[in-house]
């Protein structure tokens, strides 16, 4: 999570140092036609946006890791003959991909309304949004975050089950790109065994009847820096953790979108059964006790044994096999 907005200047700087080579100040000043002093109060808050600059007496300034850019073409180019299905735009910074996009989803497309297939991604978010209210952190380079809207002719009741077939889309495209141990937690949430991953925040706004838009936002760790693990309060993973060869960011974008495709055209056609059996597999909970943390506070024990055709959890409790489609799912550690 970034605090604040970073002004238009840094943002300079920042694209002049992503390289992670050293750039002197005077350099940096006259590349952008300011002062000395401008450069050094440009940068002086970058950490606040994850960002760790190296300052050395007599070489200048240097990003700690370099900064892999989001870059418009190179997505295109990794899309390859799939471009067409997509409208893809870049910001550096915003409030939150999710709530952008649904404001520019609004009517149809016949009357303004953003056509299907729009993508934002965000380099930087200032109120990036996780499911439940929770707040999604990241830093510059650190993440992948971006939404994506999707326009089906069902309604909104015939979408059960869509956050779930976009956790296995996901789940396609890391494997694609070789990551190892990647699952998945009931509803939304892609997993490894050190923590999370990635996450999942669908909003959906239309008729119960049809027809519908739904705005997909996805975070995806890329590294952790140390100074982001306190804050995001849980066990998390990043992809380089469980990568061999790192994907750029661009491709990571590219290849995740090509599976959100296919899935989203099937899941049209389909709904969420022709995904069911792809889920269990990669739930990191099922056949496993679990603790199901309901929303007015109770709690149901049982045993997971996966999900429904309309992708609620299907529980083993004392009082019989029991689904559920909300709820926060813990593991059970007392077994008794």
């Amino acid at each position: 999570m970034m605090a604040g907005i970073v002004k238009a200047r840094t943002w300079q700087l920042l694209n002049l140092l992503a390289d992670g080579e050293f750039h002197s100040g005077e350099v940096l000043a006259s590349r952008l036609g300011v002062s000395r002093a401008s450069v050094f109060n440009a940068l002086a808050g970058v950490a606040d946006h994850g960002v760790q600059l190296q300052r050395i007496r007599g070489r200048g300034y240097r990003l700690a890791r370099p900064w892999q850019r989001l870059e418009q073409n190179e997505v295109v180019h990794w899309l390859g003959s799939d471009i067409k299905v997509f409208d893809i735009e870049i910001l550096p910074q915003a409030a939150s991909s999710n709530t952008l996009l649904l404001q520019r989803a609004g009517p149809a497309v016949a009357n303004g309304g953003a056509p299907s297939g729009s993508v934002l991604a965000v380099e930087l978010q200032s109120a990036g949004r996780g499911r439940m209210g929770r707040t999604w952190h990241s830093g510059l380079g650190t993440a992948l975050t971006f939404s994506l809207l999707w326009r089906f002719d069902c309604g909104l009741n015939a979408l059960s089950g869509l956050s779930l077939a976009v956790g296995v889309a996901v789940v396609r495209a890391l494997n694609r790109l070789g990551a190892q141990g990647v699952q998945l937690k009931w509803p939304n949430d892609i997993m490894t065994g050190q923590g999370k991953l990635a996450g999942v925040l669908i909003e959906a706004q239309g008729d119960m009847l049809g027809p519908s838009a739904v705005v997909i936002g996805i975070g995806l760790n890329c590294t952790l820096p140390a100074g982001l693990v306190p804050q995001i309060g849980q066990p998390a993973c990043a992809l380089d953790e469980i990568c061999a060869t790192m994907p750029t960011r661009n491709q990571l974008l590219a290849v995740l979108l090509q599976e959100l495709a296919r899935v989203l055209q099937q899941f049209a056609l389909d709904g969420f059964a022709a995904f069911r059996e792809e889920w269990e597999r990669y739930h990191i909970n099922q056949d496993m006790p679990v603790r199901l943390h309901m929303a007015d506070g109770q709690t149901v024990n049982g045993i997971a044994r996966g999900v429904s055709d309309r992708g609620e959890l299907c529980m083993e409790t004392e009082q019989g096999t029991r689904r559920f489609n909300s709820g926060e799912v813990g593991v059970r550690h007392d077994e008794s």
